[in-house]
């Protein structure tokens, strides 16, 4: 038997007990890979994440399901370099780099007097895949029907480091709507049966967000509903300068995206995209905050 801390930060939020729960493991080079999956499995959240050693860049870290591991996590993400940064083992550093999967990505912090610590982590190039599957399937596997789908924009597999799937809806209305049926996703999303999908819309709850979203996870993941994902938000800041308002200046575009209000797990992801030469360059922002440490025997 072997115990393992855990430490429970919540992402995306500066109010414990909202945005996007993860777990953060800083001393992830002492446990073996099946051992880090006991551990994902045992704490239950989407992502608990584990620091480890790197040769090419300040940290490495690795991402896990309850169900496999993940290229990368955007709040697990922002919850490690929040824990390392609090304990210490950043020296200060306000720019680094984070070998994951998905590459080698770059990680700024800032600590702003309102705001708290904000981290800042650059995602792969976006990329995007039509989807050629059936809407009617597509609206009843997430509860709706394809009334309901705004289908003036594509449904298209979007990937800043993970694919899942951008489902324009038309109103917050069908947002609270939306039911789940995770074991059907693979039967709908043929080309891609593995990913999440993630539906979002134009209206919001808060006046000073942009774009409203919510995020269910593949049925191999071992969870339902993610409440604020970072990952799939870097993607609908691309969707949205790709397919709704393509680029039509030479500058950045930053959008708020909120999500989790449906699930009672409110958060904020700030989202920048810029153009690089032929492609996309996103950025996401975020906070974190400390809510208690835990001990798993595996």
């Amino acid at each position: 038997m072997k115990r393992v801390e855990v430490l429970h930060v919540d992402a995306f939020s500066q109010i414990p007990n909202k945005g996007n729960p993860a777990g953060v493991v800083l001393e992830g080079d002492s446990l073996t890979d099946d051992e880090m999956q006991a551990v994902a499995l045992q704490v239950g959240f989407n992502e608990t994440a584990f620091a480890v050693r790197s040769e090419v860049a300040d940290v490495r870290i690795r991402f896990f399901t309850p169900g496999h591991e993940m290229n990368l996590c955007g709040h697990a993400t922002m919850a490690t370099v929040f824990s390392l940064l609090s304990h210490g083992s950043l020296e200060e550093k306000r720019e680094i780099t984070i070998e994951t999967k998905a590459g080698i990505l770059p990680v700024k912090i800032q600590t702003m007097p309102d705001e708290g610590v904000l981290i800042t982590m650059r995602q792969a190039a976006p990329q995007f895949a039509d989807f050629n599957g059936s809407v009617d399937e597509l609206a009843a596997a997430i509860g709706l029907v394809s009334e309901d789908i705004e289908l003036k924009w594509p449904i298209q597999y979007g990937s800043t480091g993970i694919w899942t799937l951008i489902v324009p809806v038309k109103s917050l209305d069908a947002c609270n709507r939306m039911k789940p049926d995770n074991a059907r996703f693979p039967h709908v999303l043929q080309e891609m049966p593995h990913v999440s999908i993630h539906p979002f819309c134009m209206e919001t709850y808060d006046q000073t967000a942009d774009m409203h979203a919510r995020h269910f996870s593949s049925p191999y993941s071992g969870t339902q509903e993610d409440p604020v994902t970072g990952t799939a938000s870097g993607v609908m800041g691309a969707y949205y300068v790709t397919y709704i308002e393509p680029e039509t200046t030479a500058g950045p575009r930053t959008f708020v995206i909120e999500q989790g209000q449906e699930i009672d797990r409110d958060g904020r992801v700030r989202v920048t995209v810029s153009p690089n030469q032929e492609s996309l360059q996103v950025e996401i922002t975020g906070t974190a905050v400390f809510v208690k440490e835990m001990i798993v025997t595996i």
